[in-house]
C-alpha cells in the first residue's frame, strides 16, 4: 500500500465527528444569527440562510459564498454542533436549508419525525475505503482469502455493498443499506469476512487480506482515501451528502441560485484542493 505524505490532525479531527455524526445525536447550535417563523424562501429573497455542521460542511460554504454573491444573493451561514437540530430548524423555517448529511440518515430521519422536507442536489462524499497491505487490486485477492468490515449495522452494510459494488461477493437483490453477510448469495473466491469494531478495521490490516475503513480511521494512520486504497465509494454511493430543504422551496430560484454555486467548478477545485481526497466532490 502506498504511503500518505501528510495529514493534518485538524482535518482527522474534524472527519472523525462527521463520520460519527450522521449517525444522529443531540446538542445545540453554534451559532445562529436570527430566527423567524416558518415560511417558504421568497424568490426575491437576496440572503439565504443555510446550516452546516463545523468542519468541512461549514468550510466548504465559506467558499460558496462568494460564488454565490455573484449571482445577487448573500450566503448567511448557520452552524450546528449536533445532527438533529439542523433538519428541525429547517422544517421550522429557521434555516432556508441545510447540508450536513447523507441519504439514509436524512431518509430515516424526515421519516421518524414526519418531516416535510426534500433533496436539492448532490454535495460530498465522505468516502469508505477498501485497502490491502498485501494487494494493489482486489482482483488479486487469493481463494480462501479475508477481509474486514465494521461491526455495526450502519458501517457494516456500507462496507458489503461496496465489496458488492467492486465484484468481490454479490448481494441478495435489494439487500441495500441494510445488507448483512447472511445476503450474500455469492462468494466465488469462498472470502472469509471478519467483522470488527469499525475503529479497527484500519488496524488490522496486517491480518487480514483487504478492509474497508471509513475515512476518520483512515487518516488516524495516515491513509488516503483517494491515494492509498485499492477501492473507493464514488458519486453514486448511497452515502452521498445532500442538500435539504422544505419540499415546498424545492423548485425555488434561489434555492436553483444555491445549488448552481455549489456545484460550481470553483467549489470543486477548493474541495480537491483542500481536502486532498479525503472530501471528495459529487457532482
Amino acid at each position: 500500500m502506498k504511503k500518505k505524505v501528510v495529514v493534518t490532525f485538524v482535518l482527522v479531527v474534524l472527519l472523525a465527528s462527521l463520520v460519527v455524526g450522521c449517525s444522529g445525536g443531540k446538542g445545540s447550535k453554534v451559532s445562529d444569527q436570527s430566527q423567524g417563523e416558518s415560511q417558504n424562501v421568497s424568490s426575491k429573497k437576496k440572503v439565504l440562510k443555510v446550516g452546516a455542521t463545523a468542519g468541512p460542511f461549514a468550510k466548504i460554504l465559506e467558499r460558496v459564498k462568494p460564488v454565490l454573491a455573484k449571482k445577487g444573493v448573500k450566503l448567511e451561514i448557520v452552524t450546528f454542533t449536533d445532527y438533529v437540530t439542523p433538519n428541525l430548524a429547517l422544517a421550522e423555517g429557521e434555516i432556508d436549508a441545510n447540508t450536513f448529511q447523507h441519504i439514509p440518515y436524512f431518509d430515516s430521519f424526515k421519516e421518524n419525525r414526519g418531516l416535510d422536507l426534500t433533496t436539492v442536489g448532490k454535495t460530498i462524499i465522505i468516502p469508505m475505503a477498501i485497502y490491502s497491505n498485501k494487494y494493489k487490486s482486489l482482483n488479486q485477492l487469493p481463494k480462501g482469502g479475508t477481509v474486514a468490515i465494521p461491526n455495526d449495522p450502519t458501517n457494516g452494510g456500507r462496507a458489503l455493498l461496496l465489496f458488492d459494488k467492486a465484484g468481490v461477493f454479490k448481494l441478495k437483490e435489494g439487500a441495500g443499506i441494510n445488507a448483512t453477510v447472511d445476503d450474500i448469495v455469492d462468494n466465488p473466491k469462498n472470502i472469509t469476512i471478519h467483522e470488527v469494531d469499525a475503529a479497527q478495521t484500519a488496524r488490522v490490516l496486517p491480518d487480514v487480506d483487504a478492509a474497508a475503513v471509513n475515512s476518520n480511521y483512515a487518516l488516524e494512520l495516515d491513509m488516503n482515501p483517494k491515494k492509498d486504497s485499492i477501492f473507493i465509494e464514488d458519486a453514486n454511493s448511497p452515502y452521498v451528502c445532500i442538500v435539504a430543504v422544505r419540499t415546498e422551496d424545492k423548485g425555488n430560484p434561489v434555492i436553483k441560485k444555491f445549488i448552481d454555486a455549489y456545484q460550481s467548478e470553483e467549489v470543486r477545485q477548493f474541495i480537491n484542493e483542500e481536502f486532498n481526497g479525503s472530501v471528495i466532490p459529487a457532482f
